[in-house]
């Protein structure tokens, strides 16, 4: 007898469950998207013990006939694809087959399902009907998985604690919620409501529901598109910040999707608008015919392919690139008692609204009990959206204070401007221009400069001399493991000559294979014009923070400075009118 045999249904089941079904979330994320394939426009989950007892979700969509509620859980059982060329051309979030029949192997479930005529009840145990009987007429399906990887310890035991799995559970449905506009969510866990959307169909309001009124109120509307793409959806402020890149969100066709490439396009775009070990809340819609993508790559059809993909970077890079430089980007104090009128009564959303976040190494989420939300009129939903065009205001000079912040006033309010900030960044900027465009103009040094290296890091800048000497810095060599630096450029700071040398060395012995002249010529121009600036706690005139000043306004960015600090913050005068009582 040979030793090759074909695998029981149910061990091919739960060999496939090990793909698509990792943890709790992975379960949610296959049933929201069978509900948002039914045409649903009302999806609610409920959770016990964040989804590890039970995860029900119900819907109210087109419903199964009792065939199909059975036919469901066959391995490759789908409605979505009919044949081969519909794999080219993928229009629903599911297609593969594999989700129901791999989460059903592992779990106890509970389908309830009407297609309008006749209700169904299945219940399978580890993938086996158990029980079949009658259920109500009411339009929608309901699926109940309980006690996930209960016949599988291994993976039940590396489940995450409560608290990350509900974490995990919520970013599921927040990208589910934004990338579905018109579908209510609604996320119960233990009987408390954890979100809620509206389902109105607008993303500002969606991003509201999610983030709240501080996030909602500092969004930028993208908007563009070439001949393949279009581009919809909103990017935060640079104030507006997270410690990793999870809520940078891309949906192409509906379809929440995961590139890094693109993350790293979108993070480009806000290179020194903020510190780099920060990220931006991004919300993209990209819409694009299917036959250009593929998301046929892993059973999570979270990975995808896109043809002509430069294309598309570059729409994405320059297009946020250019609503960032267009607009005025100092953050404003808020301290805002926000209210809003209603139909009926005016909303006070003054109470401080609770955040619970959680971070992971793997993933950050938000899990948000919001006492208040900011809600919007439909007709005033479009005024809520930042328009302020990039202007620098005029201002002028009071003073000092704490020896760093320049007070300045205009008809706006009061402004505060960090000294060190506001140099650095028009230091940084004279830099890279004499960076990028280098000229022969050096100065001979009446001391040459003589620095020694240890042998390993002696012999790298050796093979880069001819770079460095491209740069203006004229270096030989000086013995078997040191160099003598003769001249240097003209704009070197004085005083600073040597400082700023071995600063370019240290950088050339980092240069890798994948070197971007750019970035090597952006990080020296960055780390010169820190040194070169005005400290903290150095007193200056009021000549000097005039002029100061006006080189800010020249700047190309002239609200941060090289490492992403804001340079200067406004606030506004009703602020200031209502710290002191003027408002009420």
């Amino acid at each position: 007898m040979g030793k090759i045999m074909v695998m029981s249904t149910s061990l091919a089941n739960k060999i496939a469950a090990g793909e698509v079904v990792e943890r709790c979330s992975s379960v949610i994320k296959e049933l929201i998207e069978n509900s948002i394939d039914a045409g649903s426009t009302e999806i609610k989950i409920e959770l016990i013990s964040s989804g590890i007892k039970s995860m029900k979700v119900t819907d109210n969509g087109c419903g199964m006939d009792r065939e199909d509620a059975l036919n469901c859980f066959r391995s490759h059982a789908t409605s979505k694809l009919k044949n081969e060329e519909d794999l080219f051309n993928i229009s629903t979030l599911g297609f593969r087959g594999e989700a129901l029949p791999s989460i059903a192997s592992v779990s106890y479930v509970i389908l309830k399902t009407c297609d309008g005529t006749d209700g169904i009840i299945y219940e399978l145990d580890g993938g086996n009907v158990v029980k079949e009987y009658s259920g109500d007429l009411r339009k929608g399906t309901c699926i109940e998985v309980k006690d996930l990887f209960y016949n599988t310890p291994a993976r039940l035991k590396y489940l995450s604690s409560l608290p990350s799995e509900l974490a995990n559970i919520t970013s599921v449905v927040n990208r589910a919620a934004l990338s579905h506009t018109n579908i209510r969510f609604t996320l119960i866990n233990d009987g408390k409501e954890v979100m809620r959307t509206s389902g109105s169909g607008n993303l500002l309001k969606t991003i509201n529901d999610i983030y709240g009124v501080k996030v909602a109120k500092k969004m930028l509307e993208i908007k563009c598109e070439n001949d393949d793409y279009s581009i919809f959806g909103y990017i935060s402020l640079p104030e507006i910040t997270k410690s990793n890149r999870n809520h940078m969100i891309t949906m192409v066709n509906g379809r929440v999707v995961r590139n890094t490439e693109l993350n790293r396009v979108i993070n480009d775009a806000y290179h020194k608008y903020k510190f780099d070990n920060r990220y931006p809340i991004v919300i993209l819609q990209i819409s694009v015919d299917p036959t250009l993508t593929d998301v046929n790559i892993h059973p999570s059809k979270m990975d995808i392919k896109f043809s002509n993909f430069d294309d598309l970077k570059e729409l994405i890079f320059n297009n946020i690139k250019n609503t960032l430089n267009n607009h005025f980007l100092a953050p404003t104090v808020d301290n805002s008692m926000i209210k809003v009128e209603s139909k009926s009564e005016k909303i006070d959303t003054s109470k401080e609204i609770k955040e619970y976040v959680l971070d992971f190494s793997d993933n950050e989420n938000l899990v948000r009990e919001d006492e208040n939300k900011y809600e919007f009129q439909d007709t005033d939903v479009n005024d809520n959206i930042i328009k302020e065009k990039r202007q620098f205001p005029q201002l002028e000079v009071v003073g000092q204070v704490c020896g760093t912040y320049i007070v300045c006033t205009s008809i706006e309010g009061m402004y505060l401007i960090d000294q060190h900030a506001a140099a650095e960044r028009v230091n940084y900027e004279k830099y890279k221009r004499e960076m990028g465009n280098p000229t022969h103009d050096t100065i001979s040094m009446l001391f040459p400069i003589n620095i020694e290296y240890p042998k390993d890091e002696f012999l790298i800048i050796k093979e880069k001399l001819d770079f460095i000497r491209s740069l203006g810095i004229e270096i030989e060599e000086f013995g078997n493991s040191s160099f003598i630096i003769r001249s240097h450029p003209t704009w070197f700071k004085q005083g600073l000559e040597e400082l700023f040398i071995r600063n370019v060395l240290e950088k050339v012995i980092t240069m890798n294979n994948d070197f971007d002249l750019e970035r090597f010529n952006d990080s020296i121009s960055a780390m010169m014009a820190c040194k070169a600036s005005i400290k903290a706690n150095e007193p200056i005139s009021i000549e000097e923070a005039k002029s100061l000043i006006e080189q800010l306004k020249k700047c190309e960015n002239p609200f941060n400075c090289a490492h992403g600090r804001p340079s200067i913050i406004h606030y506004p005068k009703y602020e200031l009118d209502k710290l002191f009582k003027r408002i009420v």
